[in-house]
């Protein structure tokens, strides 16, 4: 039992270091919305689409947001990164969509279309469209994970958290759990990295910044 009991705690410390990692280092650099500088480049990550084809409440925040910089001139150019693996399933279009009626301009917005995840989002960021400095804007649990994760494909990053208030408080519990094994994961590709999904046609728009 006391051999059972040290490799129960061996396997839950090999665990916990690695989440503490990513979530307390990924703290350091987040910004209320009044205080982001300025920067080249907001990177908006995808967060699901609505039955009626309209932004799910997670991602009209993180739009929203995004608009309120463009419209402060503190960003320059919005890049809006989701889930177009089928023709059903457009998120970078809805996403690009409201942003046009809210006040951005079609040539300050830039779509990536294989931003199938954070990581994929961020690895992209910087390798496909070349992006070197940007504030990231997604909900509060999420950040410090996606913040770590920008930083160790290249970016330098601040981050903007957005409110993860939910009409279904469940899901809100399932989103903030599941932190933890993506916070593992993120860990994971930082020591050993991956490669990020491509397209046909990639790096047709350098940002640069």
């Amino acid at each position: 039992m006391r051999r059972f009991a040290l490799g129960a705690l061996a396997v839950a410390v090999l665990v916990a270091l690695p989440v503490a990692w990513v979530q307390l280092s990924g703290r350091a650099d987040e910004r209320a919305l009044a205080d982001v500088p300025h920067e080249p480049v907001a990177l908006v990550l995808g967060a699901g689409i609505a039955a009626n084809g309209q932004p799910s409440p997670y991602l009209r925040r993180r739009l929203d947001a995004a608009a309120a910089l463009y419209r402060d001139g503190r960003v320059a150019t919005v890049l809006v990164s989701g889930d177009h693996s089928t023709p059903y399933h457009d998120e970078p279009t809805v996403m690009r969509t409201y942003l046009l009626a809210h006040g951005v301009p079609a040539s300050a917005i830039v779509r990536d279309d294989a931003g199938l995840d954070t990581h994929a989002s961020c690895v992209r960021a910087h390798d496909v469209y070349g992006v070197d400095r940007a504030v990231v804007i997604t909900q509060d649990y999420h950040l410090p994970r996606a913040l770590f994760t920008c930083r160790h494909a290249g970016i330098d990053v601040v981050g903007v958290p957005v409110s993860a208030a939910s009409a279904r408080p469940d899901q809100s519990v399932l989103w903030h759990l599941r932190e933890a094994p993506a916070s593992l994961r993120a860990a994971l590709d930082a020591v050993v990295p991956r490669d990020a999904p491509t397209l046909p046609g990639d790096a047709q728009t350098a940002l640069g910044g």
